[in-house]
């Protein structure tokens, strides 16, 4: 099973083009089967994920041709049958397509999605979200099926927990609803945003995306368009994290600043240098570094998606930093395999109390997920002789091409096929 072999090798400096978001792409290649028309994307990220993707869209009969970083994807062949548990298993993000499908045909079966197991993450708030604008729920034999005998109406729908994945799939659901559908308590990440232009961009009506208040009116048809997926602001902190835990200078290119506000405040506060300048934004270590406490939140707040990588950094801060969890129950599984490598970390509930060490030592470990596999990666960039990091199928699942990235900032890591 591929690995990745992570040394030492000094301050990382350089420039760095950030990714098209994973966390966009992939709603919006969902919503793509809202159209009978086609569809171009750009900026679209080579990850295991997409391609899952692109294998669930061409199961509905999607013609899908790659050119580089576009996609063309014409949706005139789709038809309506149930997403089957060999894809859907591999990618919880499945299942949003049952939203557009649900809104195209009033019907969708699809099986229970699987993804990373940081937690729960309960679909009850999509299903939710389905059953008031008038679909029947059942659920059976590791399928869950929704269907209208008649057009989807528009409705009101309260969100208990801002969920990106039920803000998304209720979007969708309602674009080709008949009247108005308003959320509240609705998920505010920029990806939310993206998802709304492109609905739009195709004919659709859907204001408010970015407040927890989304309002959306439903139309006829949507048409096929062009679009650009935004930049991956998880992948751009997780280089942030790598410059400050290297002792580094990069530039960070292809980015958009008011999506890493909280990333950026955070390592500021550690005392990383941040600069915007033409081109993109600098992060530089300029002063010896601090510890810090630091608490998950839905957006605008820290982002769960950076903790594992925050926490390798505050493995070799001096003092005392603690990190508190709101977003996920399951999401320190990487706090063992950091443990392996010398890190002072206990966990109380759903905080976890790191006292810095002088240094890490590598040893074996395994990423447990997507970002915890990142944050191994960073660890290692720091740490005393060779870390290898196995089970990186999780790492490639979210990050284009990591180690050609890191290298060309000079980093020490090769991919290994065994």
């Amino acid at each position: 099973m591929p690995s990745f072999l992570v040394s030492n090798n000094g301050p990382l400096t350089g420039e760095v083009t950030i990714s098209g978001a994973k966390n966009s792409v992939l709603p919006i290649m969902a919503a793509s089967l809202l159209t009978d028309g086609t569809c171009i994307l750009d900026d679209i990220p080579r990850l295991e994920d997409v391609e899952v993707m692109c294998e669930l869209l061409r199961h509905f009969g999607s013609k899908i041709s790659p050119e580089g970083k576009r996609f063309i994807i014409d949706n005139k062949g789709i038809k309506n049958m149930p997403a089957p548990y060999e894809l859907v298993r591999r990618m919880r993000a499945s299942f949003l397509v049952m939203g557009p499908l649900l809104s195209r045909y009033g019907r969708v079966k699809i099986s229970l999605p699987g993804g990373c197991a940081i937690g729960t993450r309960p679909i009850d708030l999509h299903l939710k979200g389905f059953a008031a604008l008038g679909a029947d729920i059942s659920l059976g034999h590791g399928f869950i099926e929704a269907r209208s005998d008649k057009k989807l109406r528009g409705s009101s729908v309260y969100l208990d927990f801002p969920s990106v994945g039920a803000t998304e799939n209720i979007i969708m659901a309602a674009a080709l609803a008949e009247g108005q559908t308003i959320i509240e308590n609705a998920a505010e990440e920029p990806e939310i945003i993206d998802l709304s232009n492109f609905i739009n961009s195709m004919g659709g009506y859907v204001r408010g995306a970015g407040t927890d208040t989304i309002k959306i009116k439903g139309v006829d048809s949507l048409k096929g368009v062009a679009h650009t997926i935004i930049p991956d602001r998880i992948e751009a902190g997780t280089f942030m994290v790598a410059a400050a835990i290297t002792g580094g200078n990069i530039l960070l290119k292809n980015v958009i600043a008011d999506h890493l506000r909280p990333v950026e405040a955070k390592l500021k506060e550690v005392g990383i240098r941040i600069y915007e300048q033409e081109g993109g934004m600098r992060i530089r270590v300029e002063e010896p570094l601090r510890s810090i406490d630091l608490k998950t939140l839905p957006y605008p707040g820290f982002p769960t998606d950076m903790q594992a990588q925050m926490m390798a950094l505050m493995c070799v801060l001096p003092g005392t930093s603690i990190i508190t969890e709101t977003v996920f129950e399951n999401r320190f599984m990487h706090v063992s395999e950091l443990k392996r490598l010398g890190a002072n970390i206990k966990i109380e509930g759903r905080s976890a109390v790191i006292e810095g060490v002088d240094y890490l030592m590598g040893t074996d470990v395994k990423a447990t997920d997507l970002r915890a596999g990142a944050a191994l990666v960073l660890a290692g960039l720091c740490a005393y002789g060779q870390t290898r990091v196995s089970d990186i199928y999780h790492i490639d699942r979210g990050y284009e091409a990591m180690e050609s990235k890191l290298k060309a900032l000079g980093a020490n890591i090769k991919r290994l096929s065994c």
